[in-house]
């Protein structure tokens, strides 16, 4: 599979253009696996290649900027998807669905917290999805995130400088991997003791505008990359109108003083009872949640109408009801961020090696012995914690037979289609392509994100 020479890699990328899509998966394992410069040498001749059909990393900012106007309709819902686990398998069975329904207005993300775990840094991330999607014959747009590019509490409160700086250092990172979309979260930051609104958003505001500011002065030239902020932190109290409006309030007057002009966010994240991942019971099942649709509706219909902005993120859906999927697009929501059901999908699938995660789970009883909490059972740990086995154990889950991972992937490609159907995001593939152009200029180059110090330690991250 790995292949270890420059000439090897060559002759693949020559194998690619003549269509072979062989070639792909070895050049998506050379570039994730491989030794240094054929490593690198694999990624450049996949992105040479994308560039050539016309597959692009793009911002969505232009289509949510429309649909704030109201020159597009809030009649669907975009997928944001956290691939965290068998990336490669897992992208292909999404550009398998997408293909399917012509599904343009998807995104695929990574928040800060998972770059670590799964061992993925934004230039691989980046480079296995555009493999994918030229192993599935995807063209046009496609939509890269950080997700929850986060501001821990904790250490912002002991050294707040050094924490600003390291997500201002990973935005950076995540641009120059044609990541031209971002979501900024400070929400960790509200203080809800503070007397009146706009003081509780303060320094969520103030932060927000500062880390838009960095994300403008790094942009490339024509692109406006998309950045979301949050008023409210997922599995905290449900947002409300009131703190919508301090927020904006607050936002708009520290960015105009830190980067005058500059666009501001083009969507905003709240909380309406949901938490990541779900509330694992003692037998392992997820505890019911009650999502405030009330507020998802009435604050994405503020947001597109007093402030043009594409309208409300629901974050922590991927454990709700499939059933409830259809009301998202209904209530005007832009955009559901979805990762913990499509891991569990893999990890419990008949056909995954039960030796591999019997030793998984060994590993996570020394490895993750600090998370387990007094009285979880083991089905609770070891849900809460299997995703941090999934760097540990890279190699291992994409080396699985390929009967192995074709059933999980046609399983996951099952999912996708279901949940894009529900969300009405098929048939916007024309859509997605006429608001988010090719940007001469703004394609990466391979090595131009390569992370410029160690991999940070995420503990205490929300995920």
């Amino acid at each position: 599979m790995e292949l270890k020479t420059l000439d090897e890699v060559r002759h693949a990328g020559a194998a690619v253009a003549a269509g072979n899509g062989e070639a792909i998966d070895r050049l998506a394992w050379t570039g994730v696996f491989g030794e240094p410069d054929a490593r690198e040498a694999a990624r450049a001749t996949v992105l040479e290649q994308a560039r050539s059909v016309g597959l692009y990393p793009a911002s969505i900012d232009g289509l949510y900027r429309a649909r704030g106007r109201g020159e597009v309709p809030a009649n669907f819902t975009v997928p944001a998807i956290n691939i965290r686990i068998l990336a490669y398998d897992t992208a292909r069975a999404l550009f398998r669905a997408r293909r399917d329904l012509d599904a343009g207005a998807v995104i695929c993300e990574i928040a800060r917290s998972e770059i670590t775990y799964t061992d993925q840094r934004p230039a691989e991330y980046a480079f296995v999805v555009m493999c994918a999607a030229l192993r599935e014959g995807w063209r046009g747009p496609l939509f890269l995130q950080g997700d929850h590019f986060q501001i821990n509490a904790k250490k912002y409160a002991a050294a707040p400088e050094s924490e600003l700086q390291a997500v201002r250092d990973l935005s950076t990172e995540a641009i120059g991997a044609g990541f031209y979309n971002i979501d900024v979260d400070t929400s960790t930051l509200v203080d809800l003791s503070q007397p009146g609104h706009e003081a509780q958003q303060a320094q969520n505001g103030g932060l927000c505008a500062a880390l838009t500011a960095h994300i403008r002065a790094f942009e490339p030239r024509g692109v406006t990359v998309s950045v979301g902020g949050e008023i409210g932190e997922v599995g905290g109290k449900n947002s409300t109108p009131e703190e919508l409006h301090a927020f904006m309030k607050v936002y708009a007057a520290a960015l105009a003083g830190q980067a005058p002009g500059a666009a501001g966010i083009s969507k905003i994240s709240i909380q309406t009872g949901t938490s990541h991942g779900g509330v694992p019971l003692p037998d392992g099942s997820i505890a019911q949640v009650k999502v405030d649709f009330d507020a998802l509706e009435s604050l994405s219909r503020i947001a597109r109408e007093r402030y043009q902005l594409a309208g409300a993120v629901q974050h922590g859906a991927s454990t709700l009801p499939v059933e409830l999927f259809d009301r998202f697009p209904m209530l005007g929501a832009c955009e559901i961020h979805l990762a913990t059901d499509f891991q569990s999908m893999v990890f419990d699938h008949p056909a995954f090696p039960p030796e591999l995660r019997q030793t998984m789970y060994a590993r996570l009883r020394s490895a993750a012995a600090d998370e387990r909490k007094a009285g979880d059972t083991d089905e609770q740990f070891f849900y809460k914690t299997r995703k941090k086995a999934t760097g540990l154990f890279k190699r291992e889950l994409w080396g699985m037979p390929a009967p192995v991972r074709e059933a999980i992937g046609r399983a996951l490609e099952e999912r996708f289609r279901l949940l894009l159907h529900r969300l009405r995001a098929g048939g916007t593939r024309d859509l997605a392509a006429r608001y988010a152009p090719f940007v001469p200029g703004s394609f990466p180059t391979a090595g131009a994100a390569r992370a410029a110090r160690a991999p940070e330690d995420v503990r205490g991250l929300s995920d």
